[in-house]
């Protein structure tokens, strides 16, 4: 050791303890590459040299087969860290950089802390203090060496399976009813029941059109879909489960049911959550594709077909969750909720009488992937507009001014809690230095002592740990004060707000904002009445009850003021000329249209009323062949009577049909004459 190293090593370091870090990457280097592991235990001796104790000279260790990539799941290492935060190492010792980590975030700011608590870091290569700025850069240096280290390493090994990959002799896991074969590539399940129950999948789809009406077809025949355990114990085995929406449409995009060979049709990308999330990728930037390179179940074709006809029904469906406010008319779009079951509905919409788009509120259930019928579906126009005009009416003047009262009660009330809670803060603290001092007082040797006591002051740092962070949220989400200049400006909202929503100049989306400044949700139930659940922000909730709304058969009703003056019309007129009287006041059928004789010919049909002729035979009336009769006459003489006026008719539908007055009515000169001379012109008829 030189000198220069001894002089860095000074009395205040020595009088804290030095911590040895060991770690292997893997479970396997753990079991075959023991000499690692035996060097890195060996760097006891050199703390020993430095004048370090054996008792004080702390072992980690149980960070043994896990990757430095990331410190997330390194127990160890976070222990490390937080005892050199707590000022209790005087120095770290690893065999290399990468021992400690690989990771350019974790090892700076390791370097960080160390500086702080004036710790210092050795390695094989001599001892470094890292507040010092040379020995900081070069370990930044062998830092970022160690991270480029472990993009070469998987980056050779990327580069081996995507060559594999692109000659297609990469064995990937296989989609249920397809297996590797040995030494002859992939072939079809020997299961024929797997085998038929795919084509049945596929022949399904190709037959309905749709996934949900396969999924639906499964359903009602009680068929299972195969599939392979993920893990577990019984990894690989065969289980029959019922198909799902969501394996259906997987194995409807899935081109190795097609005799494709193909590798790397997504990626994995991390988001600003922490979370992965899986990304498809198009065909052209697969990393592998290699038609027919082995037997499938349909054609490439058939697979494109598929493709199309699946994105023509999602373009056709429109569902989006979580999606921002779009210029559709629907107000409550990702805010309405179904009463039914819970889950939020999704917006339709379709074509009504003028070609106008009507928005439709459907939930499809729980049970929307297994084929199950859809739990209601409501026609928005009515609810849209409640709702507006409640916002409207909630908004005002002395609805904000106690708001702001209300507001201020809630800032008292939370000031109270926050003390509660730092009390809560203050306890565990308490709890977590009890817990380190009798650690610190225990002999070493006691291991058994000593290990129940570090792990019941491990598990109290954890709970000051969740209480702080609990404190924190809450003491940020409480502090939203609000001062004169914003005061005011929320009270001069009252008044324009009525004028802004009202505006026909707003774009629908900008009122869909500001709802969703004032109301997290509605929920919707249909019963007889439409009941529709408003809850504010605020916490508030209010009821509105809404009528249903009326069919489309009831929507085209002729009013019931127009039916009693067709019916009034009717006495006297026969249907056209009713249809004129009536468009010439200015009246209109249910559907907005003009009347003609086909319009007054159904809505007699419909509400049952008389038309002309039949009120004219109840009174009396009597057809041209019955008269005829009566009379002893030919038809022909009837009309040239008609024509002179001696007998009294009148039309009495569209087709020209006459009506003539019942015998009895005539009068008594013309009973008593005789048919030949009632042939006479000189007789005069009735008029």
């Amino acid at each position: 050791m030189s000198s220069e190293a001894h002089q860095k090593v000074t009395a205040s370091h020595l009088r804290r303890n030095a911590y040895l870090y060991v770690r292997q990457s893997t479970v396997r280097q753990v079991l075959e590459n023991r000499e690692s592991t035996e060097r890195q235990y060996a760097l006891r001796q050199r703390a020993l040299t430095l004048g370090w104790p054996l008792e004080r000279v702390i072992v980690i260790d149980c960070d043994l087969g896990v990757s430095g990539a990331s410190a997330t799941d390194r127990e160890g290492f976070q222990k490390l860290v937080a005892e050199i935060g707590l000022g209790h190492a005087g120095i770290v010792l690893g065999l290399e950089v990468s021992r400690l980590a690989r990771n350019s975030t974790d090892w700076h700011r390791l370097l960080e802390i160390c500086a702080l608590s004036e710790t210092l870091i050795l390695d094989e290569d001599g001892i470094y203090d890292p507040a010092h700025f040379n020995d900081r850069l070069l370990l930044g240096l062998k830092g970022t060496m160690s991270e480029a280290e472990l993009h070469v390493l998987g980056a050779r090994l990327r580069g081996g399976i995507l060559n594999k990959a692109r000659r297609g002799e990469l064995r990937c896991p296989l989609p249920v009813g397809l297996v590797h074969l040995d030494g002859a590539g992939v072939g079809l399940d020997p299961d024929r029941q797997v085998q038929d129950s795919v084509r049945l999948l596929f022949e399904t789809f190709a037959r309905t059109g749709t996934a949900s009406a396969t999924v639906r077809y499964f359903r009602q025949q009680g068929l299972l879909f195969p599939t392979r355990v993920a893990a577990g114990t019984q990894q690989g085995a065969l289980s029959w489960v019922p198909l799902s929406l969501g394996r259906a449409a997987n194995a409807l995009h899935n081109p190795w049911y097609a005799g494709a060979y193909v590798y790397g049709r997504g990626r994995w990308r991390k988001q600003a959550d922490g979370r992965i999330r899986h990304q498809r990728l198009p065909k052209s930037e697969w990393h592998a594709f290699i038609k027919d390179a082995h037997p499938g179940y349909i054609s490439w074709q058939e697979y494109e077909r598929n493709e199309q006809r699946l994105q023509e029904g999602t373009k056709a469906l429109g569902w989006e969750r979580g999606n921002p406010p779009r210029e559709g008319s629907a107000l409550l779009q990702g805010r309405a909720l179904c009463g039914l079951c819970g889950n939020r509905m999704h917006v339709h919409y379709s074509h009504r009488r003028g070609g106008e788009l009507a928005a439709n509120y459907v939930c499809f259930g729980r049970g929307q992937g297994l084929g199950d019928p859809a739990c209601q579906s409501i026609v928005g126009t009515h609810i849209d507009a409640a709702v507006g005009q409640l916002l409207v009416e909630a908004v005002t003047p002395m609805a904000l001014q106690l708001a702001l009262a209300v507001q201020q009660e809630i800032s008292a009330r939370l000031e109270e809690s926050d003390r509660l809670r730092h009390r809560q803060v203050e306890r565990a603290q308490y709890e977590a230095d009890q817990a380190r001092h009798r650690y610190m007082q225990v002999d070493p040797v006691n291991r058994l002592v000593a290990d129940s006591l570090e792990a019941d002051w491990n598990a109290k740092l954890r709970t000051l740990g969740v209480v702080q962070e609990d404190y924190q949220r809450q003491r940020t989400a409480d502090r939203l004060a609000v001062d004169d200049n914003e005061r005011q400006r929320i009270l001069d909202l009252a008044t324009d707000f009525p004028a802004i929503w009202r505006d026909p100049n707003t774009p629908q989306r900008e009122r869909k904002r500001m709802l969703g400044l004032l109301i997290e949700d509605v929920t919707l139930i249909k019963q007889r009445s439409i009941t529709a659940a408003v809850r504010f922000r605020s916490g508030a909730t209010t009821t509105l009850t809404l009528p249903r709304p009326l069919t489309a058969q009831q929507l085209r009703v002729t009013h019931e003021d127009v039916r009693q003056q067709i019916d009034t019309l009717l006495d006297e007129y026969t249907d056209a000329q009713a249809a004129h009287m009536l468009n010439e006041r200015g009246l209109r059928t249910g559907a907005g249209d003009t009347f003609d004789s086909s319009s007054i010919h159904w809505v007699r049909f419909a509400h049952m009323l008389k038309s002309l002729k039949q009120r004219l035979l109840e009174d009396g009336w009597q057809t041209a062949k019955q008269i005829a009769c009566t009379l002893g006459v030919k038809r022909t003489t009837l009309g040239r009577w008609r024509q002179q006026g001696r007998i009294q008719a009148r039309i009495c539908n569209d087709r020209g049909e006459w009506l003539y007055r019942r015998l009895d009515e005539l009068p008594a000169s013309a009973k008593n004459v005789a048919p030949s001379a009632m042939d006479n012109p000189t007789v005069r008829g009735a008029v």
